[in-house]
This record gives C-alpha cells, structure tokens and sequence, in this order.
C-alpha cells in the first residue's frame, strides 16, 4: 500500500505539483489542502476573508448569489494555479456556466465574494517573511501606434531577453485571449492609445502569461508582516505561500482598508519570487539553503 501511495504521489506531483516545493511534513499539507480548511482557520482567529460557501450543487452557489450579490468567484476546493476559478462572475448566466465549470477539476466547490484589489502572494518560511510578490494578469500597454498583436509580440520578446522564460510563459494569442479582448470590444488589430493599458485574461496566473512583480519588504507595514507571520504559526508549517488581495495596496496597514485572505499554499511555487517581470530580483538563497537542510521524513507521501 504503501509503495501504492509513492507511485500515486509520483504521478500527482509530476502532473500538477512540477515545481512546486516540499519543506512541510504530511501533517501539516493534510491540514491545509482545501480552500474550505484555510477558511475555517482564517474564521477562528479573526482573519479576514471573503464571505463564501462550499457547495456541491450549482443551486447552492445560485441562492448564495440572491442573498449576496455581485461580484463573486468560483473555485474547485482543491486546486493549484488557479485552475478552475472563474471571476469576477456578474451574473446568473455567468455563474451557472462556472459552477458546471468547475467540477471539472473537483466535485466540491467554493462561491465567494470577489474583491478588486492588488493581488498577493507572500512567502512566509523560517518565521520570517522570505519575498513577497504582486500578481498581474496578461497585459500590454500602448504606444498609441502598435497593434495588441505586435505588443504581445514584444512583450514576449522581452520576457525571453530577461530570462524568465520557462517560469515566466510567453503570452498566447489563443482562443481564450481572444474571446476575452471581444468582451471588450477590441481584437489583435485593435490599436489601444498611448499608455493604455490593454487586460487580456482575467486570471492571474503564470500559465495564460500573468506576470510578477518585487514587493520591498521595508515598504510593507510590521502590522502586515506580524500577520503573515501569524499565519505561519497557526498551521505549524516550514513555509507557506499566502495569498491575499488588498484593496489599497500592501504598504497599507491590513486592519484600514479591505482585504480577503484566500488560501495558504503548503507547497508554493517558489521559482516565479526568483523571475519578476518588475521590479529586482531577490537573493533568496540563504532562505532556501535553511529550508534545504531540514529533514522531512515523509516528503515523498501523498
């Protein structure tokens, strides 16, 4: 069974997890895999979070929405690079769509508020904090001549000349880039004015092009780092990888404006903190090196 288990893990971390690092022994990661768990957590000590159910029936998510409105998100309880979110949803048409969706990727699901806001992830390890990056969704800019094709054309160009690539993805002109510049009433051959700033997929992740950015940490207020490192604490982990959405931004103190926390990742994604598309590059080496040396026993079980 126990040679069963290896070869699943095996199969799991090389079809979802490649990357992904492993500083947190089982019990810890069995204490944090679901959506629903960080919630719970979040609710008991008094950390914000965005206002939300677990439901396996989309008329579930449907009477949520009556009772609350929108915006929302959806999301598999399980899950990793934002696989399977859909947001902001706006409407019942658009909520039914992603509560079918979603079950692709897991039976159980998550609807919660959706909060515009500047996007986090905060690598918190070693009781300290390690790096701390914003997210951005695929977007170019204008220069008032351009079209959005030829700018995704010399992004990409310059991500390749910065190395980030294969961490950093180039960003694609494919079906669902397109569908989502429609919404908006523009195309590849639409020409956006100079500086603006042209969105080209909701979802802030690596995969559809999403980028990062350095957060300084010396900007960030001790009240934001106490929480983070609070956090840390309360699920016993080696490292976490805490994401969260603030309205004004992370050099704000959390408890003046609004802010969701949204799940902890017990095995973040460490190498996009090392590939900023803005911002410098961190020497993150003696972080590592510390977590390098601890010894987990049962890192390779699922």
């Amino acid at each position: 069974m126990k040679a069963l288990k290896k070869f699943l893990y095996r199969w799991i971390d090389r079809l979802f997890l490649h990357g992904c690092s492993s500083y947190n022994p089982l019990e810890v990661r069995k204490s944090c895999r679901s959506k629903e768990q960080a919630r719970e957590v979040f609710a008991a000590h008094g950390i914000p979070h965005a206002r939300g159910e677990i439901f396996f029936s989309p008329l579930r998510a449907h009477r949520f929405a009556r009772r609350h409105g929108f915006p929302l998100v959806i999301k598999p309880n399980v899950s990793g690079f934002s696989r399977g979110s859909h947001f902001p949803i706006g409407n019942f048409r658009q909520l039914w769509k992603a509560a079918l969706a979603v079950k692709i990727w897991w039976p159980r699901s998550v609807v919660e508020e959706y909060l515009h806001g500047r996007n986090y992830r905060v690598l918190v390890g070693n009781g300290e904090i390690i790096s701390v990056i914003r997210r951005y969704p695929p977007f170019v800019t204008g220069d008032g001549h351009s079209t959005i094709g030829q700018l995704i054309d010399a992004e990409n160009r310059v991500r390749e000349a910065m190395g980030l690539y294969p961490v950093i993805h180039p960003i694609p002109k494919n079906r669902a880039i397109r569908r989502y510049l429609r919404r908006q009433g523009l195309g590849l051959d639409s020409i956006p004015g100079d500086g603006e700033e042209i969105v080209l997929f909701n979802r802030i992740s690596l995969a559809p092009g999403g980028v990062v950015e350095t957060i300084s940490l010396d900007s960030i207020p001790e009240i934001n780092q106490a929480l983070f490192r609070k956090i840390l604490e309360l699920f016993n982990a080696n490292i976490l990888g805490i994401d969260v959405i603030m309205e004004t931004g992370i050099e704000q103190p959390w408890n003046e404006q609004r802010c969701i926390f949204l799940e902890v990742n017990s095995r973040p994604y460490t190498a996009m903190h090392d590939h900023p598309r803005f911002g410098p590059r961190q020497d993150l080496g003696s972080h590592f090196a510390r977590l390098d040396a601890l010894h987990i026993d049962d890192g390779d079980i699922f």
